[in-house]
């Protein structure tokens, strides 16, 4: 996995949320969607990584889908130049299409 300029996660309850922030985040930013998670009792996590203003933006626009959608956002983040380390975890929820 290359170097990751930022990372960014929103999550919300339910899989048409999780899809509509997803959405939403890859088309308003040059971003990678990298994969999503459903953590527990229905919460799911999306993640996207690419430099850190696409990244904001990506979950500015992710937030705002799902509120759109009168749905909560259960959390989001994002975080910028993320430790080598973390790679190990985000190995996990990628996408292998």
């Amino acid at each position: 996995m290359k170097y990751l300029d930022a990372l960014g996660f929103v999550e919300t309850f339910g899989l048409v949320f999780v899809l509509e922030a997803a959405d939403a985040m890859c088309k308003a930013a040059d971003v990678e969607l990298i994969g999503y998670e459903n953590v527990a009792s229905g919460y799911i996590s999306v993640l996207v990584r690419g430099d850190v203003g696409a990244v904001k933006t990506a979950v500015d626009a992710g937030i705002e889908a799902v509120h759109n959608m009168n749905a909560e956002v259960y959390s989001s983040n994002v975080i910028a130049h993320p430790h080598p380390d973390i790679a190990k975890i985000i190995a996990r929820y990628t996408l292998d299409l």
